[in-house]
């Protein structure tokens, strides 16, 4: 036999087919891909859901207007009061002799009221009384005028100079009891050393 290229099969013979490749019919194929791209985009969207509520969870939230306004704290009494010296009086009448008086004011600035427990002077050698006789109240932005009245027990024990004569004052409100020491100012010393001078002309310690 002669002749190029491989022999024909002959009549009603088949060739050996080889392996063929699986094909998927085009419907089923359409559908797959279709599942795959909603499942694609169930998972993305899934991601961003979780990612967002991890986001918000963890940024700190803002505070409220209400929570963001502070409380008002109640002030300390000596930060609120004040003593201002006015001017000297003649001692009220029934007072024992060597006595005198002085009027301050004593005022409150802001909070609640504050209460004036007890008012006393440094010097042994006097006695001290209010009028009105303490305790008494003073309420915020307001003041009163208060009649100090000073008896000279002992001439000895007392300063014929006052140089900075002081008032400790004890003070409290709904925060706190505190003891000031108030200064009422060059008048003051001055009128005090002129009535401990008289009321010790006549009279030895």
């Amino acid at each position: 036999m002669s002749g190029i290229g491989p022999p024909e099969p002959g009549e009603g013979t088949r060739a050996r087919e080889g392996r063929r490749e699986e094909r998927v019919p085009a419907p089923l194929a359409a559908w797959h891909a279709r599942h795959r791209r909603i499942a694609a985009a169930l998972a993305a969207a899934a991601v961003l859901l979780s990612g967002g509520g991890y986001l918000h969870a963890t940024r700190p939230h803002q505070p409220t207007a209400h929570a963001r306004r502070p409380h008002p704290q109640v002030p300390y009494p000596v930060q609120v009061v004040d003593v201002t010296y006015l001017d000297a009086r003649t001692a009220p009448a029934g007072t024992p002799p060597h006595s005198f008086s002085f009027t301050v004011l004593v005022s409150v600035a802001s909070g609640p009221p504050v209460t004036v427990t007890r008012v006393i002077q440094p010097y042994a050698g006097l006695s001290l009384s209010t009028e009105p006789p303490a305790p008494f109240r003073i309420r915020a932005d307001s003041a009163r005028k208060i009649t100090i009245t000073m008896h000279v027990t002992e001439c000895g024990k007392v300063p014929r100079n006052a140089g900075l004569p002081f008032l400790d004052v004890t003070l409290r409100n709904a925060r706190a009891i505190q003891e000031q020491s108030f200064i009422p100012g060059r008048r003051y010393a001055q009128d005090l050393s002129h009535a401990l001078e008289v009321a010790c002309s006549n009279r030895t310690g």
